[in-house]
């Protein structure tokens, strides 16, 4: 090589920014959860569907931050130049799931049923600055009907929501799905004699801050401003006290009861006629969810729900978790949100030129696990596989056969493939796969047709806590006739 010629550095061995490696329990983990989920959804009649995990930036237009940068909050990229001339198609990684769940319908309307019900499981990518808890890839689980127009498909998604949750492993009692409907906001602006445009989504942006400023805050905001904690002013959207009043009357309707809540939302709403026809449907929502077993301390009307109402079009609903955990410092806070969806009737008519009905929801996978991690319910280390020690290189063929029968009785087992001139080191080898038993034989052992099975748990169990001659007399290995190996193995993991 020439002195000149610099030699190569090597490259990195680190994660890109913003996204991350999983490791066994946490992809077994995740898989056990959606399998349970899946089945719910299989349940109540819903197909699993899986898209490409690539779309033209056409077909995820609306969903971009910036659609006159196609590669603005997307991983995009523009095909090389195609024959005869022209630049080739943007293409991006998928935004989310809901995207190609319209391309599909549209694509293939004619040969889906109507109303089509699918369920779609898998990461998208975000091409946004990562940061504490937030990264550029994870996954998403969905559930949608597209193609009724029907609030029994809004109360339907809900009460399936509420079977997932559970049996997922979250208990009644710790969850609540919280409903709404952008129709009634629609009519509270209407009786305010606010316009469709700007002022509509000033408006829109306020209401979303109610959980942080309270009802006061949405006052000042709506009005001449607030100053908020660091003492900034923040400019008001310019409403009179009066105009004002819908808006807080709806936020602040939430009555005891779903009953006492539509009354209020009634009230609330005026001789506005989309208003009148949001709170029918609230109404019919709870009635069919009440019919499907799903009461109140499950799923309630809740107009505080305003998140993501620019986007739907009725009925909105939001999961919650309602128990406490510990953050880092200590402190006793509530888990929070899991899941979110609602109705958007404007998706797939951008495709067909048809007004499409359809209502779905979306839940955070990454933030469920973590939920049930908090309650204990998942996140214990997982159990290894059996290993066979390795005894004598010209015996590879007879320990391949006890794997293979531990197998075949279903029981996860592998053979110790690295170097078996040191014992001790397939041992700590077995301890690093957090195996639960190792089999030992030694050409003394196969002359006598007998093996050692070694119950790794007690033994380190044995070693943390019993005396010297208790460890010495090797209580937690056994030696059994070759044939009976399964048999001891079944027995030792119980």
């Amino acid at each position: 090589m020439a002195k000149d010629q610099k030699k190569q550095p090597r490259p990195k061995a680190e994660t890109p920014k913003g996204f991350r490696d999983y490791f066994g329990a946490d992809v077994t983990e995740r898989k056990q959860m959606l399998d349970r989920i899946a089945e719910i959804y299989h349940r109540h009649g819903f197909e699993p569907l899986e898209t490409s995990a690539v779309e033209t930036v056409e077909a995820l237009g609306k969903f971009l931050p910036d659609v006159d940068r196609p590669n603005a909050g997307v991983f995009a990229w523009q095909e090389a130049d195609v024959p005869g001339g022209g630049a080739g198609d943007w293409l991006a990684l998928r935004y989310d799931l809901t995207a190609p769940l319209a391309r599909v319908a549209a694509q293939f309307r004619n040969d889906l049923p109507s109303p089509y019900r699918r369920y779609a499981m898998g990461p998208v990518w975000r091409n946004e600055k990562p940061g504490p808890g937030r990264f550029r890839q994870f996954y998403q689980c969905d559930a949608d009907t597209v193609g009724s127009a029907s609030v029994a498909a809004d109360a339907e998604i809900c009460a399936m929501l509420a079977a997932a949750l559970e049996h997922a492993g979250i208990a009644r009692g710790d969850y609540l799905i919280r409903i709404n409907n952008r129709k009634v906001l629609n009519g509270i602006l209407e009786a305010m004699g606010v316009a469709e445009g700007k002022p509509a989504d000033d408006v829109l942006r306020t209401i979303d801050k109610f959980d942080k400023v309270g009802e006061e805050g949405v006052r000042q905001l709506l009005t001449s401003g607030r100053k908020d904690e660091s003492g900034a002013f923040i400019e008001g959207v310019g409403l009179s006290p009066e105009q004002a009043g819908p808006v807080l009357a709806f936020l602040t309707s939430k009555g005891a009861d779903n009953a006492a809540t539509l009354a209020n939302l009634r009230a609330a709403v005026g001789a506005s006629a989309v208003g009148a026809e949001g709170v029918e449907e609230l109404a019919q929502i709870s009635e069919m969810l009440a019919a499907m077993g799903v009461g109140e301390d499950r799923a309630v009307i809740d107009p505080s729900i305003v998140r993501g109402l620019g986007y739907y079009t009725g009925p909105v609903f939001e999961a919650e978790l309602t128990f406490e955990i510990l953050d880092d410092k200590g402190r006793k806070r509530q888990f929070g949100s899991v899941a979110g969806g609602g109705r958007y009737d404007g998706l797939v008519e951008r495709f067909t030129g048809q007004k499409v009905p359809a209502t779905g929801i979306s839940i955070g996978v990454d933030r469920l696990l973590a939920a049930l991690r908090a309650k204990g319910l998942m996140g214990g280390e997982a159990q290894g596989p059996v290993v066979v020690t390795v005894m004598d290189r010209d015996r590879m063929a007879d320990y391949q056969a006890m794997a293979a029968e531990l197998r075949a009785a279903g029981i996860r087992a592998e053979v110790y493939l690295g170097n078996p001139k040191n014992f001790g080191n397939q041992l700590k080898y077995a301890d690093k796969r957090n195996a639960p038993v190792a089999v030992i034989q030694g050409g003394d052992e196969a002359a006598r047709g007998v093996v050692q099975v070694k119950d790794l748990v007690l033994g380190a169990k044995i070693a943390a806590e019993a005396s010297h001659e208790e460890w010495k007399s090797q209580p937690a290995q056994t030696e059994v006739p070759r044939d009976q190996l399964v048999a001891e193995v079944r027995r030792i993991l119980g």
